[in-house]
């Protein structure tokens, strides 16, 4: 005789079955704003729009210069919306620094610091369960916070240094990209990503290849570029690596040629590889990432530019954090300690038309605190002590007293708040 199971009841049963399969794909995967539920499938409907969003503040003390800084870092707004079961649409549109003013605005003092930019607008086509597309402004898979940079999910007020000076920090582009799950390997993603490449005319010796970014802004040139990679979940171990190639002649041909650069699809490349590793257990989490970058023609850029590019630049960090309230808590709410070391390169090698810039040899050690009282948000506590080769002289330009004054070696207390919804 068969049983008979109330309509209501079938629907919870199977909402729930469908949430332990996504959980078994994603091996744990968290999900924290409602732009995840609609990236993992969960939400029910089958028309839906969603908002969500994160934010932060900080303020900093420069304990050397005896400066600080009080700003509102930013804040992002999610639009996402569920045409049908196999087609999304992702939005974020993002504020920096509070306010966006021109230079004769007198609220915003004439500093014009502010920004407004789209951080990702893209449709995401489902294919099945274990393989999608995307196509529009996406962030492909490289490093860590490139994809998961919410703030409420590193510890440390400003986000590790090496993912913003070496790998630029979340570096999205024009492009279509394939993400998948290998059947037979559980645990195993991959990915596969053709996007616009970089501008070489926006590098520099002390932001490396992250002015290069063009962010899905009007460009000229036919560069493109190729990345990819490996994530693999393996019980309480997330271990992934990336590698990416991309051409960084954003100039038209005719223009290309005035300044004797290869003007092709892959001119002038500039080539990354990653790697990073994650353990998650208990209230024990440790990460670390090594990455090394390689502009092949950093000669000619510097001849075309004059911008004091490197060929080599190279990086890494370690991290180390322990949830004090895990005990009581298992993570609905979090007091972790945490510490972190990072070392990085910018003028690993230079071109012999560049100049060496021995302040460009970074350590960063940073300890702190980050307090989660509710999941979403975080307050955070951190002391950076940097340290650096000396500032090469020949590279100043506005002399004593205009100059900012340099320190090899100084320190930076950092308070802040971080949301995500």
């Amino acid at each position: 005789m068969p049983v008979y199971v109330p309509y209501m009841e079938k629907r919870v049963f199977a909402i729930l079955i469908c949430t332990y399969i996504l959980s078994i794909c994603t091996l744990n995967a968290q999900v924290l704003t409602s732009e995840d539920s609609l990236a993992s499938g969960l939400i029910e409907r089958h028309q839906t729009t969603v908002l969500s969003g994160y934010g932060e503040a900080k303020y900093g003390l420069d304990t050397k210069r005896q400066s600080a800084e009080a700003r509102l870092m930013r804040v992002v707004l999610f639009v996402g919306h569920k045409f049908s079961n196999n087609i999304s649409l992702f939005t974020e549109l993002e504020l920096e620094n509070a306010l966006v003013a021109g230079a004769n605005n007198d609220e915003g003092g004439g500093k014009g610091l502010g920004g407004i930019s789209m951080e990702q607008a893209f449709l995401k086509f489902n294919f099945n369960p274990s393989l999608y597309l995307v196509a529009g402004l996406f962030i492909p898979r490289i490093g860590f916070l490139n994809e998961n940079h919410l703030p409420t999910t590193f510890n440390g007020v400003d986000r590790p240094y090496l993912e913003q000076q070496i790998i630029p920090s979340v570096w999205r582009e024009v492009g279509v990209g394939l993400y998948g799950q290998v059947r037979d390997v559980p645990g195993l993603n991959y990915s596969l990503a053709l996007t616009n490449g970089l501008n070489s005319g926006n590098f520099s010796s002390s932001t490396g290849i992250g002015g290069g970014k063009q962010l899905g802004q009007a460009t000229d040139g036919i560069n493109l570029a190729v990345s990819g990679s490996l994530l693999y979940y393996f019980h309480n171990f997330r271990i992934q690596a990336s590698a990416y190639l991309g051409g960084s002649t954003a100039l038209e041909k005719r223009v290309a040629d005035s300044l004797l650069l290869d003007g092709g699809a892959f001119g002038n490349p500039v080539s990354l590889g990653e790697m990073n590793v994650s353990y998650n257990h208990g209230p024990v989490n440790i990460r670390a990432i090594a990455t090394y970058i390689h502009v092949a023609h950093a000669s000619e850029i510097n001849r075309a530019f004059a911008n004091n590019t490197a060929e080599e630049l190279y990086g890494a960090y370690g991290e180390v954090a322990y949830d004090l309230f895990y005990r009581y808590y298992k993570g609905e709410k979090m007091l972790a300690v945490f510490g972190r070391y990072e070392w990085m390169d910018l003028s690993a090698k230079v071109p012999s038309n560049g100049i060496d810039n021995p302040a460009n040899r970074k350590q960063y050690l940073i300890g702190g605190l980050t307090y989660k009282p509710v999941r979403g948000v975080a307050v955070k506590a951190d002391y950076v002590r940097r340290i650096t080769g000396e500032f090469n002289p020949a590279l100043i330009v506005t002399p004593f007293p205009q100059r900012v004054p340099y320190f090899k070696d100084n320190g930076f207390v950092n308070v802040g708040v971080a949301y995500n919804f």
